[in-house]
This record gives C-alpha cells, sequence and structure tokens, in this order.
C-alpha cells in the first residue's frame, strides 16, 4: 500500500494506544483477506463476503494469532501483549471475552507493523494466516 502515506514516525507509533493499532490492523487484515479471495475466485461478493468471514471473525483470528505465536519477535510479543491487556469495552455479538481480547491483539499487530512501516515482515505474517 505504498499510495497511502504513513506519516507516523516509529516512536509516534509506539506510544498510540494498542486499540488505534488494532483500528488500524482490523482494515489492513480485511483487505489482505478480501484480495487474497478475489485472486483465487471468480465468485460473486456476497460469497466472497461470506468467505471472508471465516477468516476476520474473532475466533479465526484468536486462533491465527495461536498458530503464529512461536514465530513473533519478542518486540511483537510485547505488541501483542499490550493489545491483550489494552481495557476494551466492547464484545462482539458473536465472540467470547477471550477470544475478541486474542483477535484485538492480532489485530494491534497488524497495525503496529503497518504504521511502522515493515511491510515485509507484515507481508510473511499475513501470509502465514491464510494457507
Amino acid at each position: 500500500m505504498d499510495f497511502i502515506k504513513r506519516e507516523k514516525d516509529i516512536n509516534e507509533v509506539k506510544l498510540l494506544s494498542p486499540l488505534v493499532w488494532a483500528y488500524v490492523g482490523d482494515s489492513v487484515y480485511e483487505v489482505f483477506v478480501r484480495t487474497k479471495l478475489i485472486n483465487k475466485s471468480n465468485a460473486k461478493p456476497h460469497k466472497l463476503h461470506m468467505e471472508s468471514i471465516k477468516y476476520v471473525k474473532a475466533k479465526s483470528q484468536a486462533d491465527i494469532l495461536q498458530k503464529i505465536q512461536d514465530n513473533l519477535t519478542d518486540e511483537e510479543k510485547d505488541v501483542v501483549r499490550r493489545g491483550r491487556n489494552t481495557e476494551n469495552h466492547h464484545v462482539a455479538k458473536n465472540s467470547n471475552v477471550v477470544d475478541y481480547s486474542k483477535a484485538t491483539s492480532f489485530e494491534a499487530l497488524i497495525g503496529y507493523l503497518y504504521l511502522t512501516k515493515q511491510d515485509k515482515r507484515l507481508e510473511e505474517i499475513l501470509n502465514q494466516c491464510i494457507d
């Protein structure tokens, strides 16, 4: 996404709330999933949407985080920990608190990597998410 200018430097990004990272990460991950799906299918939008839900729902993101956890750097594990420990007063109606917290952590990681312009690492992690 080189066409989007990410202006904050790493120190500014590190000071953002993990919920801000998750806010951005949610969008980045959703675009990644949708792009992957359209690249491997000629399905209609409704079918694409139904397929994307399998990847973006909280339970799936919690499972993905568990899958990639051992491959994360110490810095990435710290981002995940901060995302998990951030007080969030919202829980999705189709999720439990534990999965939602893990999903927020996953989204925080994706957003953090995106905002700190670690695009190569972001791509590595995203590609691990969808086989």
